[in-house]
């Protein structure tokens, strides 16, 4: 099974789909095709190939067809298969686009430098705890998340992993992943914290952000 889903993902073409969908957004086949610098019917075969092993899934509306992670450890799998990049190869890769390195999307949960650090600063904080390969959420940490509007009971009802590592690939290290990480993301963006920048998965850390991650987090940003 593994090596089955090894040899499903190693193909470029699959490869560059799975990359491009970690930014979060469904997207139709023929976008896809372009992100991929395919062909249509080339991307439509991979993209069946996809679902068939419960990688991916597609949404009907109206007359577009989105395509999606099937679930978020999809997403958690091809971050952490980013990280075996060799280091000269990530090296390039850094020169090349290094605001994706500092701060960026990751699915639906913060990544890159800033992500990690603040995972850490949490830690640090006694707002988490690390539990094997998932963070277990305090006391302290419940009244933290609630004071800034994140519904932690609605999160733990949720079907998904509430709060789990993730590797991140360009600081090989973990960063907040699952519900709750998603929430704090969402939050972020709320309080204007964090901006998108169009047509990448890299974020930028306003004036506002900066200041809160530093007087509320100790984050040197």
């Amino acid at each position: 099974m593994i090596k089955d889903i090894a040899q499903l993902i190693g193909d470029p073409i699959r490869a560059d789909i799975l990359w491009t969908l970690l930014d979060g957004r469904a997207y139709t086949a023929s976008e896809l095709a372009a992100a991929v610098d395919t062909s249509a019917p080339n991307c439509s075969m991979h993209l069946a190939k996809l679902i068939k092993a419960d990688l991916l899934t597609v949404e009907a509306q109206g007359r577009h067809r989105y395509f999606t992670f099937s679930r978020p450890e999809v997403a958690y799998a091809v971050e952490a298969l980013a990280a075996l990049v060799p280091q000269r190869t990530r090296e390039a890769a850094e020169k090349e686009d290094p605001p994706i390195r500092i701060c960026r999307t990751c699915y639906d949960h913060l990544a890159g430098r800033v992500g990690v650090q603040l995972t850490e600063s949490l830690l640090r904080q006694k707002l988490l705890t690390p539990s094997e390969k998932e963070f277990d959420l305090t006391q302290k940490g419940t009244r933290w998340f609630v004071a800034h509007g994140v519904d932690i009971a609605s999160l733990q009802r949720q079907r998904r992993n509430f709060s789990r590592t993730c590797l991140d690939w360009t600081e090989r290290r973990p960063h907040l992943a699952g519900s709750l990480g998603a929430a704090l993301l969402q939050m972020m963006f709320d309080a204007q914290w964090l901006r998108k920048i169009a047509n990448t998965r890299a974020l930028q850390v306003t004036p506002k952000g900066r200041k809160a991650l530093t007087e509320e987090l100790k984050l040197e940003i």
